[in-house]
Formats: structure tokens, sequence, C-alpha cells
């Protein structure tokens, strides 16, 4: 596995960590370490033992980065903080009814799989188990439809 997939996972770590070879070095040597640990995660017919190191690579790289950036930046002081803009419910309420009309001005295939996506909060297979259509389907209608919304909102003065 490390013949076949270790120089592609470093370069895939390389671009995670911003160019740091050594992070990038630990992390394509903690991503073969989960890999031989967990055999079990790289079953072919759960998908491509590639996909598995690279998300598990991204994974780990995400995880790095929370834990750095809760360290940084740590005030402790007297004071207390600002309290929190007060919603304007009026406004959200406007911002709400805009979406619904540019979602009503889409296609019902691309409405569809944005309500579902985001509204629904599901998964790309879960929405194509719903949809009966491949995931690559789903994926590919969602990123059609995120353009014509973005179309749809520009032409409604929303965005630019």
């Amino acid at each position: 596995m490390h013949d076949e997939h270790a120089d592609a996972l470093h370069a895939h770590a390389l671009r995670l960590v911003n160019g740091d070879r050594t992070r990038a070095e630990d992390l394509v040597q903690e991503t073969l370490l989960r890999a031989w640990r967990h055999p079990e995660s790289l079953d072919p017919t759960r998908g491509s033992v590639r996909a598995w190191l690279f998300t598990t690579a991204r994974n780990l790289a995400i995880d790095a980065w929370r834990r750095r950036s809760t360290r940084v930046g740590e005030v402790y002081t007297d004071e207390l903080p600002e309290p929190p803009e007060a919603v304007d419910e009026a406004e959200r309420a406007v911002q709400a009814w805009t979406v619904a009309e540019a979602l009503d001005r889409l296609s019902s295939a691309h409405r569809e799989v944005l309500v579902e996506c985001f509204y629904q909060g599901r998964s790309v297979a879960e929405v194509a188990a719903r949809l009966g259509v491949p995931a690559g389907t789903v994926k590919s209608r969602t990123h059609y439809a995120l353009r014509s919304l973005r179309l749809v909102l520009a032409e409604m003065g929303v965005t630019e």
C-alpha cells in the first residue's frame, strides 16, 4: 500500500499543510499508521483505498489545525466581553423569503437537491438513495443548482 499510494498521499499532505514538509511527513506517517491499525476500513467494497487515505489525511490535518487554533490567541482579562449583536428578526425573515423566492425560480431537480442537501442536512449518499439517482448525479446537480441560484439571486439584485 505504501509503494502504491505514498507519493500521491505525500503530495496531498503537502497541500494540506501549506508546503511544510515536516508536518506533511508526520501527516503521511499518521495516516498510514491508522490504515495499518484499522485494515477493516480499507475494504474495497466501501470505496477506494486512496480515497480513504486522502480523507483520513485531510481529517488529521483539520484536527491538528483545530488543536493549534484553540491555543493561539487566548487572552485573559478582567473585562467582560461585548454582548452579542441583537438578531434582527425582520431582516432574517426577509432573507428567508428572498431565498425561498430564488429557490422557486430554479428547476424542480435543482431545487430538490438543494433542499435535500442544505435544508434537510442529508449526505450525498442519502440524497442519491432518496432520489433514486447515482451519487455523482447528486453532486453535479448540486454544483449546477448552486450556480443557477447565484444567477437568480444576481437577477433579483441580491448579489453581484
